[in-house]
């Protein structure tokens, strides 16, 4: 079954039992059941075989410890046990009374935390925890509901991440742009100027971050959305009380009273120099050359995460250690903090598990085949290519797998039939890979999301699928435009004209019927 149709299956009967469920885990483990059975002709021994082999590699593998899924999953644990001092110190509660009397409304407090989302794009995992961390105590005074908050951490950190050529991503797409140039015999661009170039095009990515806003300064809330902001701001319950959430401490232990705005801001300051300092090394260890492309091309971001953790950790531990009486002991702390991090951690090896029973069934493989059998006009090959990428960063929940895939393929076709598609077409895989990856429940950058904000992770996953499809449609008609047209300047104002309509037109439909 692997190549074929019927490799689609697992990834729909995942993506549906979600959504009909909103129980993750047990949608997850049924899609790599389904999947294992595929695999193996629904010989059960060897699909419980498989199964245990995709979750022991997950770990070790090749004869070593897989250093980094591991250093990913203790960071995790390092961020949990960093939020529980932040809060025991009382620095999260001295930070949100601060910045009410300084953001007076909730307005602010949701701009402030888009931008802040912008402003770190050094890297997309990076950008997920550390936003929620900074933001959720004044969001939370706000009684900005967590979904909402997760929404505006996963909007801005994929977004502004593919379009910064210094970041981890930028850097991963370059040198692909690199290979893909040389094996095609593309002299007409050196790599890091066509992504410069590819920066308006990428019309997802534009139009998303201008949706931000848009949500942000319009209150467009609706559908899911509208239903948790209104729970929120009626009853000040910004997460259900009764779903387990990443990073829940309100009720483990209590803050303590002399804690200052120091407190949090010290632990994150470390973790941020401590992360970046970290990426730098290892990039400049990894490069023959060091460049500032070089050495974002070849950092190892999870480790760099797990050393500025680690620092974070310990200069939260110091300031509780250094407080007179403090309200919670110290052991039960980096407890709670460890806790409340396992439900993230759960999803994450559960969607990595089904992730590879995806790759083995060469899903994404067959949905690129369709693409390049197809005999379709170039003029379309820009808007083909954002939905078949789209498409295939939901089912298999990775914008950098679909990245891997998508722009080899989208190189070879349109350098045989018209090169004038050759950015467009290359734009459009980054903007739909990250499309897809907003809406999946298996992306890792989704459940991090979810993890930062401390919201329940299919709470914003539904509550971000009908934004992330409003951005996906005004990125569609940039797409076909610039594609019957090449006028990349008049696709780009046309795709943010039409968000902006479609703002204020949802807008408009909302206040109608709240005063029906």
């Amino acid at each position: 079954m692997e190549g074929t149709i019927y490799s689609l299956i697992p990834a729909l009967l995942m993506l549906i039992l979600v959504l009909l469920t909103r129980k993750v885990l047990l949608s997850l483990g049924i899609g790599i059941i389904v999947g294992a059975l595929f695999i193996h002709d629904f010989q059960i021994a060897d699909s419980v075989q498989e199964i245990w082999t995709i979750f022991y590699q997950i770990f070790y593998t090749d004869g070593s410890l897989n250093t980094g899924n591991i250093l990913l999953l203790s960071f995790l644990l390092l961020l949990g046990i960093m939020a529980a001092f932040l809060q025991a110190t009382g620095g999260s509660r001295a930070f949100g009374e601060m910045m009410i009397k300084r953001v007076k409304t909730r307005t602010g407090a949701q701009v402030m935390t888009a931008v802040l989302g912008i402003i770190i794009f050094i890297d997309d995992y990076f950008n997920a925890l550390a936003v929620g961390q900074i933001a959720r105590p004044l969001t939370d005074r706000h009684k900005v509901s967590r979904a909402k908050l997760a929404y505006f951490i996963d909007s801005t950190s994929a977004p502004v991440t593919v379009i910064s050529p210094i970041s981890s991503w930028g850097a991963y797409i370059i040198g692909l742009l690199g290979s893909l140039f040389a094996a095609n015999g593309v002299t007409d661009y050196q790599p890091l100027e066509a992504f410069i170039r590819m920066i308006p095009l990428n019309f997802y990515a534009i139009t998303a971050l201008v949706l931000v806003f848009l949500v942000a300064y319009l209150k467009m809330d609706f559908g899911p959305m509208r239903k948790h902001e209104t729970h929120a701001i009626e009853t000040g319950e910004v997460v259900n009380p009764n779903q387990k959430v990443p990073g829940d401490l309100q009720e483990s232990f209590e803050s303590h009273k002399s804690g200052s705005i120091y407190h949090l801001i010290v632990p994150i300051v470390v973790l941020v120099i401590g992360t970046i300092s970290a990426m730098v090394v290892t990039g400049i260890q990894a490069s023959e050359q060091a460049t500032l492309l070089t050495i974002f091309a070849n950092t190892n971001v999870n480790k760099s995460l797990f050393v500025g953790g680690v620092l974070s950790v310990l200069a939260a531990l110091i300031f509780h250690l250094l407080q007179k009486q403090p309200k919670a002991n110290g052991l039960k702390v980096f407890y709670e903090g460890i806790k409340t991090m396992l439900p993230a951690i759960y999803i994450l090896l559960l969607a990595w598990m089904i992730g590879s029973i995806i790759e083995t069934l060469e899903t994404g493989n067959y949905l690129a085949q369709l693409v390049n059998d197809a005999s379709i006009s170039p003029a379309l090959l820009p808007f083909l290519f954002f939905i078949i990428a789209g498409l295939m960063a939901l089912a298999t929940g990775t914008s950098w797998g679909t990245f891997g895939i998508m722009l080899p393929i989208a190189a070879q076709v349109t350098v045989v039939t018209d090169m004038d598609m050759l950015l467009p077409s290359l734009a459009a895989v980054l903007a739909g890979s990250v499309f897809g990856d907003h809406c999946s429940p298996i992306s890792d950058t989704t459940i991090l999301s979810s993890t930062g904000a401390g919201a329940n992770h299919i709470d914003h996953v539904v509550t971000q699928l009908p934004l992330a499809i409003l951005a996906a449609v005004a990125s569609s008609i940039g797409f076909l435009i610039v594609g019957w047209t090449t006028q990349v300047w008049l696709a780009f104002v046309v795709s943010i004209i039409v968000i902006i309509a479609l703002g204020l037109l949802i807008q408009f439909l909302s206040k109608t019927k709240v005063n029906n």
